[in-house]
């Protein structure tokens, strides 16, 4: 089978041929059509994930494709499916553990899904409805999974809630779509008049230009009725996450999910404490997360899909921040 492998920071993948794998008991094979990017594989390939990896580690997270093998254990008949593969196959349902993170694709020493062929627990994929593209299941398993758990996996936003979503990537996007299918309200927020456009054509009611407004925080409280947000979705890390809390009102949420700015600095825990905020940190979710989230039927923005042959300009495409939702490649039709 064809796939990449990582080459070294700041090298070009490196394409490789590779015998195809087989599936071992309880697992499936899976011949992937797509998958999508996040950006935690330019931390991947950057090496700069923390602790060891992996050098020459197949990347990406994110794919689907169709059972076409089953291991022993598994039924036949699951040949045929139309598949996302969980981002932690290993982790069907329960809490969050050091070991169900330690199984996920495509960082650390476990293969992604950068290639023709892979063979998971057939516990860790979801099958996604006939008339959604492989470019779109494949959105799922780490931006879509992680917007959900961003909203549903504390209290869960309410009809009537606010919510503020930080830029227009794959999460946020995903975040505004899922906020406002649950009927609530959505401030938007990007440093692009453009990107804010599409963002009230998804739904957004009110949107704020952070390059035009420093204190976005204070804003999307006023915009909120003044006691703030009800759920801040927070992509940016050590850099926003102050203006996040800003944004909040007392009770209100604040889903740590991102480190777009770095991952540490200085942090108003005053805030924290007087406003009583409860400050979750995401990382993604189960199989039961991603069935839930699918089930949802929100179908996921594609803001541009890459052939297999270029998976380096995908990369590319990522890094210069002009995408609106997900960047997909097409591994086979």
């Amino acid at each position: 089978m064809r796939a990449y492998r990582l080459n070294g920071a700041g090298n070009p993948l490196r394409p490789v041929d590779e015998l195809d794998p087989r599936p071992g008991p309880g697992q499936v094979l899976v011949d992937l059509k797509a998958a999508t990017l996040n950006y935690r594989d330019t931390i991947v390939r950057d090496d700069r994930y923390g602790g060891e990896q992996k050098v020459d580690l197949i990347p990406l997270s994110d794919g689907a494709g169709i059972i076409t093998d089953a291991g022993e254990g598994v039924p036949r008949a699951r040949i045929g499916e139309r598949v996302a593969i969980g981002f932690m196959p290993g982790w069907t349902e329960g809490s969050f553990s050091a070991a169900k993170q330690a199984g996920a694709l495509g960082g650390g020493f476990v293969d992604g899904v950068l290639a023709e062929r892979i063979a998971v627990p057939a516990t860790g994929v979801v099958s996604f409805p006939d008339g959604w593209s492989f470019e779109e299941a494949a959105a799922y398993p780490c931006a879509g999974v992680t917007a959900w758990t961003c909203l549903f996996g504390g209290r869960g936003v309410r009809p009537g809630d606010t919510v503020l979503v930080e830029g227009t990537g794959g999460v946020s996007t995903f975040a505004l779509q899922f906020a406002r299918a649950a009927g609530a309200r959505v401030i938007a927020m990007s440093s692009s008049d453009e990107k804010l456009a599409r963002a009230r054509e998804l739904g957004a009611e009110a949107l704020i230009n952070y390059r035009e407004v420093s204190d976005w925080g204070v804003r999307a409280a006023e915009i909120a009725g003044g006691d703030g947000v009800d759920f801040v979705v927070e992509v940016g890390g050590s850099g926003t996450l102050d203006q996040a809390l800003a944004a909040a009102r007392p009770g209100g949420e604040v889903a740590l999910v991102g480190v777009l700015t770095g991952f540490g600095g200085p942090v108003n825990t005053g805030a924290i404490l007087m406003k009583a905020i409860n400050l979750r940190g995401v990382y993604v979710g189960s199989i039961a997360d991603l069935r839930a989230a699918i089930n949802a039927g929100v179908r996921p923005i594609i803001d541009a899909v890459f052939p297999f042959l270029e998976a380096d300009e995908a990369f590319a495409h990522l890094r210069s921040g002009h995408h609106r939702g997900k960047v997909a490649i097409r591994i086979a039709e």
